[in-house]
């Protein structure tokens, strides 16, 4: 008798033994993330910390967003939105100088370091030396860039420049609108580069090295090998970096706040984050207006990356997999 003898297995799930690993990881995530999220839109939605427990509901969105235009430009809805606006406005500048600056510069040593034609020696050291900067805090960045860019015969670079006879007087670096911008995007180039070229170098090295030696027996140049075959396969980790050089930047606070001598922030580095912090932290504290604000950044983040990511997205995809 076929099969009288064989007997049922029961089969034993692991997958319950995945999720226990993993469960810490949602719980922090939770505690950490969720929460304070859904606590952040609860407390958008009150008013300023003379009344903590009203309600206002969505007005705080509506004056960030659109002004007070019942009571006139010079009410606290209109101020607010001129306020956060103008200083979004120098947080776009600020990421887009220095993601310019990063990206080409990242993208040169990338291509540099892995041409296999060239042979560079003791690359592992240039890699390093160059991502050194990525792991110093920003507050000691900023305080030894202080030291070169105050504005006063005292600083490092007024110092030099007097003494070589350059300036007749200190210039204020500090106090000069575009000049302290230009400097803040190339420290945050500066800062940032070397994990961007890391990146980009682990795409280069996961591109089939026969692809370059077809290109290479054909008479491809330099130029046209890095724009029709290293761009192409480069796509998606290009993508990755500026979705997270964008939320990065948007969130730019630490540099730009801290690049000031006294008490008082410079007004030309007031980034959207400074701004929510201002908020929270006046001798008046706005809470609503803050945590508005820290929604809406991050609603304008979540789209824009939306956006980015469309550029990695086959829009015929749908249509090959039909027709397949």
């Amino acid at each position: 008798m076929a099969g009288s003898g064989t007997k049922s297995h029961k089969l034993v799930s692991y997958a319950k033994y995945g999720y226990m690993f993993i469960l810490p990881f949602f719980i922090v995530y939770g505690f950490f993330m969720v929460w304070p999220f859904i606590n952040t839109f609860l407390l958008s939605l009150k008013g300023n910390s003379n009344n903590p427990t009203d309600w206002v509901g969505f007005q705080n969105y509506k004056w960030l967003l659109f002004g007070d235009a019942e009571k006139g430009r010079f009410s606290a809805g209109s101020v607010a939105q001129k306020a956060f606006w103008s200083d979004f406005g120098t947080t776009l500048i600020l990421w887009i100088g220095n993601f310019i600056v990063q990206i080409v510069l990242s993208l040169l040593l990338a291509v540099w370091f892995s041409d296999a034609r060239i042979k560079i020696k003791g690359t592992g050291f240039f890699k390093v030396v160059m991502y050194l900067p990525n792991i110093i805090m920003a507050a000691s960045v900023a305080a030894m860039f202080l030291m070169f860019f105050d504005s006063n015969k005292y600083g490092i670079v007024n110092s030099l420049a007097l003494n070589m006879g350059w300036f007749t007087d200190p210039y204020p670096f500090l106090d000069n609108k575009w000049v302290i911008r230009i400097i803040v995007m190339l420290i945050q180039a500066w800062l940032w580069f070397g994990n961007t070229m890391l990146l980009l170098l682990s795409g280069i090295f996961g591109i089939d090295p026969s692809i370059y030696e077809a290109a290479s027996i054909d008479g491809a140049s330099g130029s046209t090998t890095f724009f029709k075959i290293t761009m192409p396969i480069l796509k998606p980790i290009f993508i990755y970096v500026v979705i997270t050089s964008l939320i990065g930047g948007l969130q730019m606070f630490d540099i730009p706040y801290l690049m000031h001598t006294g008490a008082t922030y410079n007004k030309y580095l007031e980034t959207a984050a400074i701004y929510i912090y201002q908020n929270f932290h006046a001798s008046m504290p706005n809470y609503g207006f803050s945590a508005a604000a820290s929604m809406i950044m991050f609603v304008i983040t979540l789209a824009l990356g939306f956006v980015v990511n469309r550029f990695n997205t086959d829009s015929t995809a749908p249509k090959k997999k039909k027709k397949a």
